[in-house]
């Protein structure tokens, strides 16, 4: 269950960010049911490619970039949640998802879009283990 949540959270924090950011899309339709049917599977693919990159590639740049985040006090690590983000479109443009970031700049803002509203959910879904 707690899978499920996580994924469906983070389905929610992408499309989100797609719908607030220019620049993160889609490619398909624009409108109507066909919009949903035809981007919802691959919001979810997207999420799990998302969640995979965070998991595992995500700590080993952060600990070989350590003296640049104690050097920023912190803020490198939004650039790596931004690379992280276009990471993930690259992945799954080459598994022929259509999900695109255009840039650093959008990314990074996407990053911080989807990292709020998965902490915000996170906070509101409490874990019953």
């Amino acid at each position: 269950m707690r899978f499920v949540t996580w994924l469906l959270t983070t389905a929610a924090a992408v499309a989100v960010a797609t719908w607030l950011i220019d620049g993160i899309y889609f490619t398909g339709n624009w409108s109507g049911q066909e919009e949903i049917k035809h981007k919802l599977l691959p919001l979810l693919l997207v999420s799990l490619i998302l969640g995979f990159v965070s998991n595992f590639v995500r700590p080993v740049v952060t600990f070989f970039s350590i003296p640049l985040v104690i050097f920023t006090l912190g803020l490198f690590l939004l650039v790596i949640n931004a690379l992280m983000l276009m990471l993930t479109a690259w992945i799954a443009d080459g598994v022929g998802i259509g999900f695109h970031v255009d840039g650093f700049w959008n990314a990074l803002w996407g990053s911080v879009v989807i990292t709020l509203l998965n902490w915000g959910t996170a906070s509101l879904v409490k874990d019953k283990d």
